[in-house]
């Protein structure tokens, strides 16, 4: 939801993963923005409506991105897109840090400013494993931000740790790093960056891709 600078690019970005969008405006002008190239459906109308919802066939959706000029729109539509048709992967852009920080406690991620904001999305609603952020000079050791099934929400992060025989460098959570502490629990929306040796980064992958409740 949103043709603006943020919508547009993230729209073109998604694309060129090779993924099917339909962008949702009420100004039919915004869709220039999307230039001759974009392949996806235009909707014209509003974002929480869910007649517009329904037009831009979001039942069969993956996930739903509300990236309006406003934060109220785009709240409420992150939450019908959720609560009333289920989309597991939902993340709103809320301008006002207070009210970001209240809708993650919520278990509404959130996200602000144009390329970090498009970049960051696709990397919450759209699959793509761990993301190396540091190599050691041997290449034997790296940084990676791995995505964790919700399955681990409340899980402690010494539990976490243990069982995928790694070790926790930090937590990103509410947009700030912060160190691991005695008790911690992984909650929605964290971001863990772990120290894994490199021949073992797909094992711990698989492990927090799936939830931990059903492991024997």
């Amino acid at each position: 939801m949103g043709c603006g600078r943020v919508g547009s690019t993230l729209a073109l970005n998604l694309e060129k993963l090779g993924h099917t969008v339909a962008i949702i405006d009420r100004d039919p002008s915004s869709f220039r923005r999307l230039g001759a190239e974009f392949n996806g459906r235009r909707i014209e109308g509003i974002g929480f409506d869910r007649r517009t919802l329904t037009a831009a066939d979001i039942g069969s959706a993956y996930a739903f991105a509300a990236v309006s000029s406003g934060d109220n729109s785009n709240i409420i539509a992150a939450r019908v897109a959720r609560e009333t048709f289920g989309i597991e992967h939902v993340v709103a852009r809320i301008y006002d840090p207070g009210r970001a920080e209240i809708y993650q406690r919520l278990g509404i991620p959130t996200v602000a400013t144009v390329k970090w904001t498009a970049d960051q999305v696709v990397q919450r609603i759209v699959p793509q494993g761990a993301r190396a952020v540091h190599t050691d000079a041997s290449g034997q050791v790296v940084l990676v931000e791995v995505p964790a099934h919700l399955g681990w929400v409340g899980m402690p992060y010494a539990d976490l740790a243990a069982r995928t025989a790694s070790r926790i460098a930090y937590i990103t959570r509410l947009g700030e790093g912060t160190l691991p502490k005695d008790g911690m629990v992984h909650q929605q929306g964290d971001l863990v960056h772990l120290l894994v040796r490199r021949d073992q980064l797909h094992r711990v992958e698989q492990q927090l891709a799936q939830d931990p409740r059903g492991e024997a």
